[in-house]
């Protein structure tokens, strides 16, 4: 257990002051001995990733379809991975959806689309079932709820996420209460539509944008995130199947990126359910998508911060036990894992790229604070985007980046 100290300073004063810092550490990094504590992680060498077979296969919460082993060790028995980056998973589970109704369309789906996700469909299931629409987004949404509401399975679309405001109403007033209006008698739950979201260092406010918030309120929707390629594959089954429309935000820097061996059988991931990553008893962090990768390098700084970071960590606060939720399903979320935890740790930090304003850390901190009001030893902290739009050449001030959430460990630890 650490002890908080009162008088640790704040970290985060000035972009010059930083830039200084972040120059030293460069030359720390490129010049000097491997650090005691090793280098700072990155998406590529992330512990969060599954490297072989053996881890893969054992990934918390996976469940086959054709499962019949209700012990886990000979549930592996004969099951085989391949290496796959998210893009190529989220294209193998669209493969096994195993659904003669199933339908796939959006702008250049037929092509592969502009990630390639859907690449080679069209071949195997024909251009009557994987085919391209014209670049309207309303279109394609209300396409999808229509097809949905006469049974298919619809998987939508969107070619970004920063272009699915078009499509709003369709989603807000048709799909999400589709079933409400109809009073159980009708419902467009085989819907799914997918977009690629959040930042890529370089996209500004038509390609980088993070709408998971605009969606808080439409009842009826589920939103699902993930944050690697096995999650991807499994939460995508799962959001097909499920008997609610979902909303399947898949965060774009993540489609190259994040590699780990992948099982090759149908299996999916329960929605709804958060998954902790690491487990801790002093604070809680909770994310989801990218910005996972950017807290567990941030834990990594807390631990064993480099000489430019180390004179503003405090020795007594880097032995300190942090838990480390990954969200996974954004509505409806996880709320008992979340209080849970915080019961425990007694401190929040909730790390999304969207804006504070409005945003679903916003809505975790107030849900949150009601329930651990007399646990709490610390004010629920949000490190997030900044309440403009996402800047084209500032992209990487706006992102909630380590140091940001470094700072807002350390401020919180020392409340």
């Amino acid at each position: 257990m650490f002890t908080p100290r009162k008088s640790a300073q704040p970290m985060f004063r000035t972009l010059s002051r930083f830039a200084r810092l972040n120059r030293s550490g460069r030359r720390w990094q490129s010049t000097e001995a491997h650090p005691a504590g090793g280098h700072l992680p990155s998406i590529a060498t992330s512990t969060f990733l599954k490297p072989t077979r053996d881890l893969a296969l054992r990934t918390a919460g996976l469940h086959y379809v054709d499962q019949t082993e209700q012990d886990p060790a000979k549930e592996m028995v004969g099951r085989e991975t391949r290496k796959m980056n998210m893009y190529q998973a989220i294209r193998d589970a669209i493969a096994l959806t195993k659904d003669d109704t199933a339908v796939v369309f959006g702008e250049d789906v037929a092509f592969g689309g502009v990630f390639r996700c859907t690449m080679g469909l069209a071949e195997e299931f024909g251009r009557e079932r994987v085919f391209n629409t014209p670049l309207t987004e309303q279109g394609i949404a209300g396409f999808g709820i229509g097809l949905a509401s006469m049974g298919h399975t619809a998987i939508a679309e969107i070619q970004f996420a920063d272009y699915i405001f078009p499509a709003f109403d369709q989603i807000v007033n048709e799909a999400a209460k589709f079933r409400f209006r109809s009073h159980g008698n009708f419902n467009v739950g085989k819907l799914t539509i997918r977009c690629p979201s959040m930042a890529v260092g370089h996209g500004g406010h038509y390609h980088s944008q993070s709408p998971e918030g605009f969606f808080m309120g439409a009842h009826g929707l589920k939103i699902v995130i993930p944050r690697s390629p096995i999650q991807a594959k499994g939460l995508l089954l799962s959001s097909i199947r499920d008997p609610n429309p979902v909303i399947f935000m898949e965060p774009k820097v993540l489609y190259r990126s994040s590699v780990e061996q992948v099982p090759m059988d149908d299996y999916e991931i329960p929605l709804g359910k958060a998954e902790t990553l690491m487990r801790g008893n002093d604070l809680t962090v909770v994310s989801w998508g990218t910005p996972v990768y950017h807290c567990e390098t941030a834990l990594k700084m807390l631990s064993h911060p480099p000489p430019s970071l180390a004179p503003h960590v405090p020795e007594s606060l880097r032995s300190a036990k942090i838990e480390l939720i990954d969200l996974r399903t954004i509505m409806p979320w996880d709320v008992e894992t979340v209080e849970e935890s915080v019961k425990r740790t007694g401190r929040l930090v909730v790390v999304h790229e969207a804006g504070r304003t409005g945003g679903v850390g916003a809505e975790i901190g107030a849900e949150i604070q009601k329930r651990c009001f007399l646990k709490l030893n610390a004010p629920v902290r949000l490190v997030t985007g900044w309440d403009t739009p996402v800047p084209m050449q500032y992209e990487k001030f706006y992102m909630p980046d380590p140091i940001r959430v470094l700072d807002a460990l350390v401020e919180t630890l020392t409340y």
